[in-house]
């Protein structure tokens, strides 16, 4: 059964939304602990729209399950990691007009910077997964420049409807294979929610899954502890 990791980056973004102190992350990462999340993922991201350094700073301290840090191949952000020295490091691509993450890293067309990162990131000990889209070549490229784990854009099953939505299924199904056979651990991540998450995590092998704002939004309804119990429930049933 795969490992949940719980996204909390929307709890910063509503704080962000009025420059005050609440509500907190780091608070926000303990009722997730307590809900029964196996990590707690965040992402600093070079603009700090949510994350802040100094959230980075006091979940290291205080998370007691993984810390699953998200980062572009921004020198600034790899050193504030080989720093901090989250758990887990899994690079993503970024872009400033974004509102969330809107597909896997090309690390085709930026070999050089993620192989850097990569090797940067890993001389100081952690563990580092890419974020890609369930293309084979992509996969045999982060193999290559020894990424520890992939973790798959689940993004267009997650949009996706009946049949398209199997044909997706299938391509994460396939691509997960891959990652397998090349001995890297697999991951997958974005969009996925109470009614689609399931198919994804009964994928072969599936490590871990990283889930944000579905948790998240129906934790304004019935509460972050509860709303991470529920997930964690339907991931290992």
């Amino acid at each position: 059964m795969p490992e949940l990791g719980v996204n909390i980056d929307h709890v910063a973004t509503l704080r962000q939304a009025r420059k005050t102190y609440e509500p907190d992350p780091v608070w926000a990462a303990v009722l997730a602990e307590m809900g029964g999340a196996d990590g707690i993922t965040i992402h600093l991201r070079e603009d700090r729209r949510h994350i802040q350094d100094r959230d980075l700073r006091v979940l290291r301290e205080t998370v007691t399950g993984k810390l699953n840090l998200e980062l572009a191949c921004n020198q600034e952000v790899l050193d504030i990691a080989c720093q901090v020295l989250p758990d887990q490091a899994t690079l993503v691509p970024e872009r400033r007009e974004e509102v969330t993450t809107e597909g896997g890293l090309d690390a085709l067309t930026h070999r050089e910077a993620v192989a850097r990162a990569v090797g940067q990131l890993q001389a100081a000990g952690i563990y580092v997964s890419l974020f890609l889209d369930p293309d084979i070549d992509q996969i045999e490229l982060a193999a290559e420049i020894g990424a520890d784990a992939v973790e798959l854009h689940t993004g267009q099953y997650a949009l996706a409807r009946g049949k398209a939505q199997q044909d997706e299924l299938a391509k994460l199904a396939v691509a997960g294979r891959r990652i397998r056979q090349f001995g890297m651990a697999l991951h997958a991540g974005h969009g996925l929610n109470y009614h689609n998450v399931r198919p994804v995590a009964e994928i072969a092998d599936m490590h871990e899954l990283n889930i944000g704002h579905s948790i998240v939004a129906r934790a304004v309804m019935v509460g972050l502890e509860r709303a991470v119990r529920e997930m964690k429930q339907l991931t290992t049933d």
